[in-house]
């Protein structure tokens, strides 16, 4: 297998670093080698182009060989790095958080087309994010929405530090508050949205997932349960209970539990129909949302 030695050109380190990749049957071969050498050099994308045929030190090479080494055994670039892109805000992680999925924008593009339709970016609401990890949910919406208060909640009191550290770095602290409980079990009513990513894999299925998954994201953030619906079992009763009247509950499911999802929302006296199910870019039901009635 090809090496990367001190002296070969931080172009050349590259290209070797994505053939290692490919080799091993790693996906985003060039995307990793780029995000790897440019944090290896501390420079982005446009002083890789600028000092592309700066030659390696030895520190350099022994540097990218350690990251390459993570790579390889499986650890996902976003913890190498420890930062990850998320709504277009950079987050960043911790062992105790997830880390981000684009499927997850799902959430966020289906509660802002609800709060659109509804008139209501521009007013002053209260969201909460139950199962906050990094933030991330939480984050997007109150970057959107500019007169809006979020809580984010999480059982992992690191979890809720790493979230505060984003939510102070994005300039967002003053608008979000973080509580230590699991789900909204400390929350006191009203709010007009409440979101959520809790784990949904079955039990059985944590063991099948990719090595970046199963092996680097925390397992309580993961697993569902015997059937994965655990956590919607315990959030959809207490989400109703705090929701005002009209307010809306959005939710990320796994594969094939929009339906199973959406009968919870509505055993909990909630308002769920196919309308409020958005695919996400894989064709897969990635969010569902259902209201809470106006009586």
């Amino acid at each position: 297998m090809t090496e990367i030695v001190a002296g070969a050109t931080i172009d050349t380190a590259r290209r070797t670093l994505a053939a290692r990749l490919a080799a091993a049957g790693l996906d985003s071969p060039e995307l990793d080698a780029r995000l790897l050498v440019g944090h290896a050099m501390q420079l982005d994308l446009t002083g890789l182009v600028i000092h592309g045929q700066r030659q390696l030190s030895q520190e350099d090479a022994q540097r990218l060989d350690v990251l390459a080494v993570r790579r390889l055994a499986g650890e996902p670039v976003a913890r190498i790095l420890g930062t990850r892109e998320f709504w277009g805000l950079e987050l960043q992680l911790s062992a105790d958080t997830l880390v981000p999925r684009p499927d997850t924008e799902t959430v966020v593009e289906l509660a802002l087309e609800h709060l659109t339709a509804g008139g209501d970016l521009k007013r002053p609401l209260r969201i909460a994010d139950l199962g906050t990890g990094s933030g991330a949910i939480l984050l997007a919406l109150l970057s959107e929405l500019p007169r809006a208060y979020g809580v984010g909640t999480d059982i992992s009191v690191a979890a809720l530090e790493t979230a505060r550290d984003n939510a102070q770095a994005l300039g967002l602290a003053d608008r979000a508050g973080f509580v230590a409980c699991s789900f909204a079990a400390a929350l006191q009513a009203p709010f007009d949205l409440i979101v959520s990513n809790p784990p949904y894999i079955p039990s059985t299925d944590i063991e099948d997932l990719a090595i970046e998954v199963r092996a680097h994201d925390p397992r309580r953030a993961l697993d569902g349960g015997g059937d994965g619906l655990d956590a919607y079992r315990a959030l959809i009763p207490q989400a109703a209970r705090l929701l005002q009247p009209g307010g809306a509950l959005v939710v990320e499911v796994g594969v094939g539990q929009s339906g199973d999802v959406a009968t919870l929302m509505t055993e909990a006296g909630l308002a769920a129909d196919s309308a409020g199910v958005r695919a996400d870019l894989g064709g897969i039901s990635r969010a569902v949302m259902a209201l809470k009635k106006v009586r």
